[in-house]
């Protein structure tokens, strides 16, 4: 088999072959004689950096055998040529941390990180480099099915139909490292997460793969996601509520409390009102104490309701505030979600809701200022009971970001967040619909 030279500006920086090509090659003897052909290539993974070829798999006789790559002429000739008499002839047996590029790579799913999607490899380049190959870049582009037809028919000598026009067109590998692994090997998954790249995507990117995953690949997602409990509580936030349900059901009450507890509130509460009946009570018993008295209480409220809606996260100050400190008690409140950072609400001692003052309002008001003397003194708000479509009604009519609710007596209890209007006003079916790029994604290229 011939090298591909290295394009001008392309990924390899020496010689290249692609592993397609490479599988099936004839394995011979120092002498030339036929021994076996070669089934597959095993690489370590080394973190950021790329996979480094350690062995090949022969199938010799029908058994699997191991091939140290040292004991190999070259992997670019038309055949494998060993280099020593001396041939392991017991079957394979995948060490710790090796991956079988054709077993565990080849015509499997990645994630393509920049697009955050889940893509096929359809071919994997190596190249050599100091001395060693690596994989350097995957072909994730789909192989018209005319082409197919027209290899199988080429590979068994039976004509076939003329080629597809996409046939004649070269492979586009883009480089490994731009690539998640979805390798479904727990032997290789320690030296993977270190690296693990899908940490790079938002908390909604990871929901949405996971959305579109097998349940194979679901494992292994959240097998990388689960190391950061931070992020695993964020994506689970961003889930389809059914899919939720269903991963969180396949845990025990304690580990399911455990991702609910760094959850907001009101994520939270939803997720164990999707949970069998049997099982809502011992996990909400498991939360930690401030947590479960936040999710009692948003559970005492119908879902379709704007108490069912809101958020219990809220910034306020007492009606004789200057502005310097509600702008303090805004800096304080690092562990509420920004959205909720967007308005300050004052209360007298009562908690009855006097007025609220808009964040930047207050950045742009004088510091001594009393907040009464900047804040809307007769602010929107709804009651518990209030429909969601009426509070998305309001938010759109008046153009706010939160919305307060009160109770009878016109204390605050909760406050509503746009982002929360908009996840139950679009439609069932929004979470389908593939992601606008942005107008930079490919940096400028055409494809």
């Amino acid at each position: 088999m011939s090298t591909t030279p290295a394009p001008a500006g392309g990924l390899s920086g020496f010689r290249t072959l692609h592993l397609s090509k490479l599988l099936r090659q004839p394995v011979t003897d120092k002498d030339g004689g036929s021994i076996g052909r070669l089934s597959d290539v095993i690489v370590r993974l080394r973190g950021a950096d790329s996979p480094v070829v350690t062995g090949l798999v022969a199938t010799v006789g029908g058994r699997s055998l191991y091939v140290p790559v040292e004991q190999v002429a070259g992997l670019e000739g038309a055949e494998l040529r060993l280099t020593s008499a001396r041939l392991d002839l017991r079957q394979f047996e995948r060490r710790e941390g090796e991956v079988l590029l054709r077993a565990d790579v080849l015509g499997h799913r990645l994630i393509d990180v920049p697009s955050a999607q889940l893509v096929r490899a359809a071919d994997l380049e190596l190249a050599q480099r100091h001395g060693e190959w690596v994989v350097t870049g995957v072909d994730s582009r789909r192989r018209p099915r005319r082409l197919i037809g027209a290899l199988a028919a080429s590979r068994s000598g039976r004509p076939g139909r003329p080629a597809h026009p996409a046939a004649s067109a070269p492979p586009a590998f883009r480089e490994w490292g731009t690539f998640e692994p979805l390798i479904g090997h727990t032997g290789s998954a320690q030296s993977r997460r270190p690296a693990g790249r899908i940490r790079r995507l938002r908390p909604a990117q990871i929901a949405d793969l996971l959305e579109d995953a097998s349940r194979a690949e679901e494992t292994e997602i959240l097998g990388q996601v689960g190391a950061d409990p931070e992020l695993e509580a964020d994506v689970f936030e961003e889930l389809d509520e059914d899919l939720a349900a269903r991963l969180l059901g396949a845990r025990t009450d304690a580990e399911i409390a455990a991702v609910l507890g760094r959850m907001r509130a009101d994520d939270a509460a939803d997720a164990i009102a999707e949970l069998p009946q049997r099982r809502r009570q011992p996990v909400l018993d498991l939360l930690p104490p401030v947590q479960q008295a936040k999710v009692r209480i948003l559970m005492g409220f119908n879902p379709a309701s704007a108490g069912g809606l809101m958020g219990v996260d809220f910034v306020t100050v007492g009606a004789d505030a200057n502005v310097a400190s509600a702008l303090a008690a805004v800096a304080a409140a690092t562990g509420l979600q920004p959205e909720a950072l967007t308005s300050v609400h004052v209360i007298d001692e009562n908690g009855r809701l006097r007025g609220v003052a808009r964040l930047v309002t207050l950045v742009q008001a004088d510091r001594a200022k009393a907040v009464g003397e900047v804040f809307d003194a007769d602010p929107v708000r709804v009651g518990a009971a209030t429909d969601i479509v009426d509070v998305a009604v309001l938010m759109s009519d008046y153009n706010l970001t939160t919305i307060p609710v009160v109770d009878e007596h016109q204390r605050i209890i909760g406050v509503i967040t746009v982002d929360d209007v908009l996840e139950v006003a679009l439609p069932v079916d929004w979470r389908r619909r593939e992601a606008a790029e942005p107008p930079d994604a490919r940096g400028g290229r055409q494809q």
